[in-house]
């Protein structure tokens, strides 16, 4: 893929600066982010990451969502290297692990993920999955993060509507901004009460590998027909119609994964396609979503 000149950087910028979700404390965030997982782990070049993160904020994917697990706070490590000098263009998201997660854990936690993002403070720190700690214990943790301003807001991961409707029924649970979940064309569980309990209580959806995780899956989706024909029609390719589709209503928050800079400019370029009721229609012919409640996806 050839460089982007400035004028072009700058159109797609502008694209994905307007297309942002609201959250319920009134601030937008890009409905194109930029996931982590897999980075600081050696498997690739450090600098290629860091660059492709650069880039991504280059063209308007200012969200970065990482976790303490993620190479076991190597991913923390790159980010911090890639938002050096720009911290406040940054959406900063990182995850504490579930053991980490109680009253004498969550602080320590906190700041170590800090000390290797370089930063003071998280936009939004996330539950990562549920464990064995009480809800109660991490909400208590999580307010009094917020209070010291080591994060300005925090979330789950990986929960299901029961979880959901528990963490709420705790004092401050409503406080939750967001729940951070698997979500594509291939896996629609969700759709069936999980993201209309989150609507009907104004929480916006974060959805990981929203491109699905590379194997046979994604190797569906990539080679569907009716995918492949729309994406011709748009001129754009498939996984960019598959992208697309999951910031459609305005709600969800995708944080896609690319280290090679071709891929970073196919994700960030997705944000400018708008799937038509008719594309809409086509892809739920092909990809109907559940009839019936379905076990949350995780990987």
């Amino acid at each position: 893929m050839r460089l982007l000149n400035k004028d072009e950087i700058e159109q797609i910028r502008s694209i994905n600066e307007q297309r942002v979700v609201r959250l319920a404390d009134g601030t937008s965030v890009p409905a194109l982010g930029q996931g982590t997982w897999y980075m600081g782990e050696g498997l690739q070049d450090k600098d290629e990451e860091v660059n492709a993160l650069k880039l991504g904020i280059e063209l308007g994917m200012t969200l970065i969502d990482t976790a303490e697990m993620y190479g076991e706070g190597g991913a923390e490590l790159v980010v911090g290297e890639a938002i050096k000098g720009i911290r406040d263009k940054v959406f900063l998201v990182s995850k504490v692990y579930p053991h980490n997660s109680g009253i004498r854990n969550i602080a320590t936690a906190c700041e170590n993920s800090l000390k290797r993002l370089g930063t003071d403070h998280s936009d939004l720190y996330l539950l990562h999955w549920r464990g064995g700690v009480p809800l109660d214990e991490t909400i208590e943790g999580m307010e009094r993060l917020c209070r010291e301003g080591k994060i300005l807001r925090w979330g789950v991961s990986n929960f299901d509507t029961e979880d959901m409707e528990e963490l709420w029924n705790y004092t401050n649970g409503e406080n939750c901004i967001t729940n951070q979940v698997l979500y594509h064309l291939g896996s629609r569980g969700i759709e069936f009460d999980l993201l209309s309990w989150q609507r009907e209580r104004n929480m916006p959806l974060m959805a990981y590998c929203p491109i699905a995780k590379g194997g046979i899956l994604r190797r569906q989706l990539l080679n569907d027909p009716i995918v492949n024909e729309i994406a011709k029609e748009h001129n754009v390719k498939p996984l960019q119609i598959i992208l697309a589709w999951s910031i459609r209503s305005g709600d969800v928050i995708a944080i896609p994964k690319a280290v090679q800079r071709e891929h970073v400019i196919e994700n960030a370029k997705a944000g400018s396609i708008i799937l038509s009721e008719e594309n809409l229609d086509r892809l739920e012919g092909a990809f109907p979503k559940p009839r019936r409640k379905m076990s949350l996806d995780i990987l």
